[in-house]
C-alpha cells in the first residue's frame, strides 16, 4: 500500500510524524557518539606527526562538514519556501540556522584548539578559517534579520534572500585548499582518492559524522515543531492539542 507523504506537507501532519521521529533520531545520535567518541578517543592510534592533539579532528571535521552542509539544507528549503510559497519549507529553513550555527561555531574553536599547537597561533586569516568564519556570519545574519520582522512571511523571504545569496560562499569553503595556497591541510577523505589515515581513524571520525547527523535531525525536528506551534498557534488544530494536554 502506497504512502501518500504529500500530507505530511501539512504542519498538522508533520507535527504528528516529527513527534514520532524524534526518539528514534535521538537514540542513535546517542548510540552513535557514544561509540564515536570511544573509537576516537581510546581505539584509534596515535599520529606519528600530530601526536595526542591530532584526536580533536574526530570532532572538528564532522563539525565542519555539518557547518557546511546543513548550510546548503537550509538554503535549499528557504529557496522552496521562496518559490512555492510553502509554509512548511520556511520553517525547516528556520530551524536548521540554530544548529548549523552551532556546528560552524564549533568547527571554529576546535580548529582554533588544534592550529595553536601545529601552528603555533589560535587563527590566521587563512583562505580556509576566514570562508568559515563567514559562514557562521551568514547563520546569524539570516537568524537576526528574521527575528528583526514581526511578519513571518516577510521574514521567511528576507531570509530566504541571505540563504541563497550565501550558498555560494560552501564550494568557497570546501575547495579553498585546493585553489589557494593556505595553512590549512588537505581533505583527509575524498571520493577521488584513497584515504589519507588509517582505517580505525576513519572508521571513528565516520561514526562521529552519522552521530551528527542523528543529533542535526533529532533537533531539528523538535525546533520544527515549536516554530509550527507558534505559527499555527491560531488554528483549531492547535487549540485541540491544548484541550487534550498534549502540549505542555
Amino acid at each position: 500500500m502506497a504512502i501518500n507523504w504529500f500530507k505530511y506537507s501539512s504542519p498538522a501532519s508533520f507535527y504528528s510524524l516529527a513527534g514520532k521521529m524524534i526518539p528514534i533520531f535521538v537514540f542513535a545520535a546517542v548510540a552513535l557518539l557514544g561509540a564515536g567518541l570511544y573509537v576516537g578517543f581510546f581505539v584509534a592510534p596515535t599520529d606519528f606527526q600530530q601526536g595526542e592533539a591530532y584526536r580533536i579532528i574526530f570532532i572538528h571535521v564532522p563539525a565542519a562538514w555539518m557547518s557546511m552542509f546543513l548550510y546548503v539544507v537550509m538554503a535549499f528549503w528557504a529557496g522552496i519556501g521562496l518559490a512555492f510559497n510553502t509554509r512548511l519549507s520556511s520553517m525547516f529553513a528556520t530551524a536548521i540556522a540554530p544548529t548549523g550555527a552551532m556546528f560552524t561555531f564549533i568547527a571554529l574553536w576546535t580548529g582554533a584548539l588544534w592550529g595553536k599547537p601545529m601552528w603555533g597561533t589560535w587563527w590566521v586569516w587563512d583562505a580556509r578559517l576566514t570562508s568559515e568564519l563567514i559562514l557562521f556570519f551568514l547563520y546569524i545574519g539570516f537568524m537576526s534579520l528574521q527575528a528583526a520582522i514581526d511578519d513571518p512571511r516577510r521574514a521567511d523571504k528576507a531570509g530566504a534572500i541571505i540563504a541563497l545569496v550565501g550558498v555560494v560562499n560552501v564550494p568557497i569553503i570546501y575547495f579553498s585548499v585546493q585553489w589557494w595556497n593556505t595553512l590549512h591541510q588537505g581533505a583527509s577523505v575524498s571520493v577521488n582518492q584513497a584515504p589519507a589515515m588509517a582505517s580505525t581513524m576513519l572508521t571513528g571520525m565516520l561514526i562521529m559524522v552519522f552521530a551528527s547527523w542523528m543529533y542535526s535531525i533529532a533537533v531539528i525536528l523538535k525546533r520544527t515543531r515549536v516554530i509550527i506551534l507558534e505559527r499555527e498557534s491560531h488554528t483549531a488544530w492547535v487549540a485541540e492539542l491544548h484541550k487534550n494536554g498534549a502540549i505542555r
